[in-house]
């Protein structure tokens, strides 16, 4: 997004060295002001609502079984109760196209919103670490005083307290993460037996634990805006149109401190208080105009706002606004590359909607034997061996029957070793059959035949193959 400022101001140290990093290329360690206000009143909500959704959502069964599982191993996944296999993978592929298309819209027209208000790794960051931190050291003042302190008991009891908390929120949420891997069932299991007996599932949960901690304990920030590839992208989807955490430099510059009976003069509305800066997550200056760092997490809309009020001044000095709001005073207007994206959106959306009512519950595939050509029978008819392999996408047990379907009088298929097909609740079967037709109702060497697979009266799904007979 390119800004109103010289070229001079655009070639700022700020520009090239990210905020996290300090003199002599080492950690700048990012110790923000505790926020508050109506904008982190509204965040709190959605991350506590996402946060304990995302906790509870492995909880939830619908017929004894998950409402949500991603269980890559045995490639079965399950979304709102609905069973999921490999030969279903168009369709995740298509909810992926979704979801990138709807983020993309999402940043086009409302900037990086998702990082700072849903973002997993924000709402963990902020609303749970961040607050132990907040809780057990203090605002961010105090923070810096702890850890320049020398170590004496106090100082090892509140980090000592700290890490412990760190560490068993993420072990915590490393055993949540597995249960959207492996199900509820099998973490209690995992957890209730000797790690030896499930070595590789075990080291999966310390992986998982670990990152966790690490994460939030010591990466931070330094994944939005280093390790995080929407945050890069987000340079690319941002136009002067796009709605983003702004500040008004038309407003608010040139900024000055106020000083009791001096004459403000052609001052701007920014007081020079730096509390924007200081309440940042990520340790940027907002009134440089948008940075890639920042994550519209709106904690410097709060902390100006509360200032402006003070010193009575209008709000919203630092608001959600486009470039072209802040300089030309225009709205939010529906463009054409917003249109585009739209369109797109409704055309997959609509796609996916159409495939997934068009999913059957049994798959089935038919392939004649290999190395099979025909067989004459002393009745009069042609066979051919066939394979079939089933596959029950649903939870319950289901029994299937064949049907043959084709323009001939007569022809008929038998099951070669059992009577029926029985298909286990989310699992697979395969059978073998003959097909049957009379050799005077045959007049091709190759002629396509259905067949129907059946299951409780209903025609579960249908499919085609080529039936070999001798020439004539």
């Amino acid at each position: 997004m390119s800004s109103s400022y010289s070229e001079e101001e655009l070639k700022q140290e700020y520009r090239n060295i990210p905020s996290t990093v300090a003199e002599g290329n080492v950690r700048k360690w990012i110790y923000p002001k505790k926020p508050s206000g109506s904008w982190h009143l509204r965040r709190s909500i959605v991350a506590y609502s996402l946060l304990g959704a995302f906790i509870l959502l492995p909880f939830i069964k619908v017929n004894g079984n998950p409402f949500f599982l991603v269980n890559i191993l045995e490639r079965k996944f399950i979304f709102f109760g609905n069973i999921f296999w490999p030969q279903d993978i168009y369709l995740v592929v298509m909810a992926g196209l979704i979801l990138i298309v709807f983020i993309i819209l999402f940043t086009a027209v409302y900037g990086r919103v998702f990082c700072g208000w849903t973002c997993p790794q924000t709402i963990l960051m902020e609303m749970v670490f961040r607050k132990i931190e907040y809780w057990i050291e203090g605002d961010f003042r105090q923070q810096q005083k702890l850890d320049q302190a020398p170590w004496d008991g106090k100082k090892i009891f509140k980090k000592g307290l700290k890490q412990f908390l760190f560490v068993a929120i993420s072990l915590f949420m490393g055993h949540v993460v597995m249960a959207y891997l492996i199900g509820i069932d099998e973490v209690y299991t995992l957890v209730q037996s000797n790690p030896l007996d499930h070595a590789w599932g075990f080291l999966a949960l310390i992986a998982f634990s670990a990152t966790f901690y690490l994460v939030f304990a010591k990466v931070r920030e330094i994944v939005c805006t280093v390790i995080c590839p929407y945050g890069r992208l987000q340079g690319v989807l941002l136009n002067r149109d796009s709605m983003v955490v702004a500040y008004d430099n038309i407003r608010g510059e040139p900024r000055g401190k106020i000083k009791k009976g001096e004459d403000q003069g052609d001052k701007g509305d920014c007081v020079d208080c730096k509390l924007c800066v200081q309440v940042c997550p990520t340790g940027i200056d907002i009134r440089n105009g948008t940075q890639m760092e920042c994550i519209n997490c709106t904690a410097c809309i709060d902390a100006c706002n509360d200032v402006m009020e003070k010193v009575s001044r209008p709000k919203n000095l630092i608001r959600f606004d486009s470039l072209e709001g802040i300089e030309n005073k225009k709205g939010f207007k529906f463009t054409a590359r917003v249109l585009a994206y739209s369109l797109v959106l409704m055309v997959l959306t609509v796609v996916f909607g159409f495939l997934m009512t068009q999913r059957s519950e049994i798959q089935a595939t038919v392939l004649r034997v290999p190395g099979q050509l025909f067989q004459k029978n002393d009745d009069g008819t042609i066979g051919n061996l066939y394979n079939i392999q089933l596959v029950n996408k649903t939870f319950e047990e289901k029994g299937v029957e064949l049907r043959l379907i084709s323009d001939f009088e007569s022809g008929e298929i038998t099951l070669i070793g059992e009577d029926n097909l029985v298909l286990p609740p989310q699992g697979t079967t395969e059978g073998v059959f003959f097909v049957r037709i009379p050799a005077e109702e045959l007049s091709r060497m190759k002629t396509e035949i259905e067949i129907e697979v059946v299951s409780e009266g209903q025609i579960i799904t249908a499919e085609k193959t080529t039936f070999i007979s001798p020439s004539k």
